[in-house]
């Protein structure tokens, strides 16, 4: 279903989601099939030498590693069947509006696992037993349905859809609670 969207950029809600040329994988589930992958990592925010909180529980994390993917994908609209191509690959800007799910949260008396010391040393990150940190990782499947903004052009007969030249400007749309916000790139929102 393509709905308006200002003036030169549409929206496209509730479409099917497949995958272009390139695949991606989840970088510490190992998920196949994905079009957009995000993994960060935070550590516990401390001020001085002492934890915020005493009882090994954090009230603040502190992004230290983020690694974010997209590549192109198609969308086919459920009901017409219509298919388009996202450009949301290689140098383009991206606006993911989509939750990272908590995978690992330590504490002062854990070990870490083997996995995720493998992990943290694949990228040459300190896996210091005594710290506190949490690994979230949000991704977009093959077959999921999602919500795609940005600019719908037609070449050769094929639909493709980049992102904007400029920011584009959401207006109030109350029934999906979002407010007046300004976006520079494609947007996707599970």
């Amino acid at each position: 279903m393509i709905v308006p969207f200002g003036f030169s950029a549409c929206r496209f809600i509730a479409v099917l989601v497949s995958c272009g040329d390139i695949s991606l994988i989840s970088s510490y589930e190992k998920v196949e099939n994905c079009v957009y992958t995000s993994t960060l990592l935070r550590k516990c925010g401390r001020w001085g030498s002492e934890v915020a909180n005493p009882k090994n529980n954090c009230s603040r994390w502190k992004l230290t590693h983020a690694e974010r993917f997209a590549a192109d994908f198609y969308i086919t609209d459920a009901k017409s069947g219509k298919r388009a191509l996202v450009k949301a690959g290689y140098h383009t800007k991206v606006v993911p509006l989509i939750d990272e799910n908590v995978l690992v949260t330590t504490s002062r008396s854990t070990d870490l696992s083997s996995t995720l010391k493998c992990w943290l040393q694949e990228r040459n990150l300190s896996s210091e037993e005594a710290q506190l940190i949490r690994l979230e990782e949000g991704y977009i499947t093959e077959g999921m349905k999602l919500s795609v903004i940005g600019i719908l052009s037609k070449k050769n007969g094929d639909f493709m859809i980049f992102p904007p030249r400029e920011p584009i400007s959401t207006g109030c749309v109350l029934l999906s609670f979002l407010l007046p916000a300004y976006f520079d790139g494609i947007v996707l929102r599970l």
